[in-house]
């Protein structure tokens, strides 16, 4: 049986449609297969992370979990893009020759997934939470560094939805947001990372090199695509699938056998299981780890701990 997600949906080829208008450059068949191909890895890759975290103690999985979240939205949103869903129509500001990307007399509309940015808003967070808690870096520095990423994810997603030249203006404030993010990868949190030992520093440095080397071919992708009409949406599929791939399933892949041998203690995190008794209570829970009152059984006053600085 073949690929009918593009007919179920009502788009049938040539007209992909969406809220009465359609896009006449669009996926086909070829372009909805390999979509459910990448599905299919991130799927998998899914269910792998989170089957290694089994292996792990439960106070030693936030890696695992962080890393299969990544690939648990990735495979919905390629889901979605398999089934030709979370697209909008955009007319073109270039116009090419090339019968793949030029449209008909009249409709050079060109079929943009904004579920392909929902996805990234969500999962390059994580990514950059997988790699800045790898390097131990203080919390403020990640939710800002986190912020810079979503400015960089939203200008993208404006910008390929904007259909004159100003759609370059949003791509250079996502441009320069992610310079502010490659910085701080590749040279504030190796700083971190090296003060944590070396097993932990060359874990950081393959998988930020591996992240920021990818990252900066999807600009380009951008501007082939989205961007400047340059090539047909099928091809756009496979150049922004083979980086994705590379970028989730490739690089959790890395992070997680780096961080074998890693205790979450030393990059800084203290998680602590149900089956442990809270810090705080010390020697002087009750029955039911209900803090002391201060007060003995009989009556009298308890003498109060000694208070410890660290």
């Amino acid at each position: 049986m073949g690929n009918g997600a593009l007919a179920a949906n009502g788009h049938p080829d040539p007209g992909h449609g969406v809220n009465g208008q359609t896009s006449a450059i669009g996926i086909t068949t070829h372009g909805s297969d390999w979509y459910w191909a990448v599905t299919a890895v991130m799927t998998v890759a899914t269910f792998a992370f989170i089957g290694l975290s089994f292996t792990r103690p439960r106070s030693h999985r936030i890696f695992h979990y962080i890393t299969a979240a990544i690939t648990m939205v990735a495979a919905i949103a390629y889901f979605t893009m398999a089934s030709d869903l979370g697209q909008t129509p955009i007319p073109v500001e270039f116009v090419r020759s090339n019968s793949k990307v030029s449209g008909t007399a009249t409709n050079q509309n060109r079929e943009i997934f904004y579920v392909r940015y929902i996805d990234w808003t969500i999962t390059t967070p994580l990514l950059l939470l997988d790699l800045l808690l790898t390097a131990g870096m203080p919390w403020p520095t990640v939710l800002y560094t986190i912020l810079i990423d979503e400015i960089m994810v939203i200008t993208g997603l404006v910008g390929a939805l904007v259909q004159s030249t100003y759609k370059f203006g949003y791509f250079a404030f996502g441009c320069v947001a992610f310079l502010w993010v490659a910085y701080t990868v590749t040279v504030t949190a190796r700083k971190y990372a090296s003060a944590l030992g070396n097993d932990i520093l060359r874990t950081y440095t393959i998988c930020g090199v591996w992240t920021i080397f990818l990252w900066f071919l999807y600009p380009i992708a951008w501007g082939l695509s989205e961007g400047g009409n340059v090539i047909a949406p099928d091809s756009e599929a496979v150049f922004y699938g083979v980086l994705d791939i590379m970028a989730k399933p490739v690089f959790g892949a890395l992070l997680l056998w780096g961080h074998r041998n890693i205790e979450p203690s030393r990059v800084g995190l203290h998680i602590r299981d149900y089956t442990e008794q809270p810090s705080h209570l010390g020697d002087h829970a009750g029955v039911h780890g209900e803090k002391s009152d201060g007060l003995a059984h009989n009556g009298n006053t308890a003498a109060a701990p000694a208070v410890q600085t660290v």
